[in-house]
């Protein structure tokens, strides 16, 4: 991939410092953050921030608590609009819209604390995200067999690896199977990118080994997002990787490449690495 080998034939960049982007309406990027900054009075949480995210590619953010980069993705998402820099969607500036108009859009996002409806199956719970991105998302009449969003909901417990566990409550489900279904509704609608935030939190090593799967089994078009603190699971499963610290950018590159930086490892990843 060409964006793989720019990545490797440029040294990451030192302390601070961000590769800025390629500009948006010139590249095939998915996503394009340009010079991003989200500050709460004197704290910036996110400073200058700068990178892009080629269509189709799989994105890691990496970093410790405090990083920044539940701020950034909330500066994507636009639950809290950045105070400076723009933000690209596909060729286009989508800085100053609304979060529903960037859900329209194919922006999709998942959230550290899992945001279900609990006295609810799997299936309704992706049959209500189905309709939430469709014209029909305000009507209460029960929809048919044949019906389109009665299909697309089978095509995502079928994708989602939720099948067995359609008709199983909310409530009922271990914590990595409601992950699982998290992923499963952000799909709904054919998103064009969606951003993961920490998604293997607090799984079972045999529901991260699921999540893996799970991920790797995305379509090779769609783009992601990836924010995780388990270093094992986001280098698997990505193609680039940047890493934040103190709400900047401190290293971009491919992750044989993150793992074997010096500062990298003295910051994050401990000594066993």
């Amino acid at each position: 991939m060409a964006t793989i080998a720019k990545l490797r034939s440029t040294r990451a960049p030192a302390l601070g410092a961000a590769a800025g982007p390629r500009s948006p309406l010139a590249s095939n990027d998915a996503l394009v953050i340009s010079g991003v900054t989200r500050a709460f009075g004197a704290l910036r949480a996110v400073d200058d921030v700068s990178l892009s995210v080629a269509a189709g590619q799989k994105y890691a953010i990496l970093g410790s608590n405090g990083a920044g980069k539940t701020t950034l993705f909330n500066a994507i998402t636009g639950d809290f609009p950045p105070t400076a820099g723009r933000i690209y969607f596909f060729g286009e500036d989508i800085t100053e819209l609304e979060p529903h108009e960037r859900i329209r859009k194919g922006l999709r996002r998942t959230y550290q604390s899992s945001l279900l409806f609990r006295d609810l199956t799997v299936r309704d719970n992706l049959f209500l995200a189905v309709r939430g991105v469709t014209s029909g998302r305000f009507s209460f009449l029960r929809a048919p067999s044949r019906h389109a969003s009665t299909l697309a909901t089978q095509e995502l417990l079928e994708r989602a690896r939720l099948l067995p566990i359609a008709n199983e409550k909310v409530a009922n489900l271990a914590h990595g199977q409601q992950r699982q279904l998290e992923i499963g509704m952000s799909l709904a609608g054919a998103p064009r990118l969606i951003l993961f935030d920490e998604p293997a939190a607090g799984l079972s090593p045999a529901e991260r080994r699921e999540l893996v799967l799970l991920l790797r089994s995305l379509p090779a078009h769609m783009s992601y997002v990836l924010i995780e603190h388990d270093l094992d699971i986001a280098l698997r499963v990505v193609d680039a990787v940047t890493v934040m610290h103190n709400g900047r950018v401190l290293r971009s590159g491919t992750p044989s490449e993150i793992e074997s930086d010096a500062e990298v490892q003295a910051i994050y990843m401990g000594s066993k690495h």
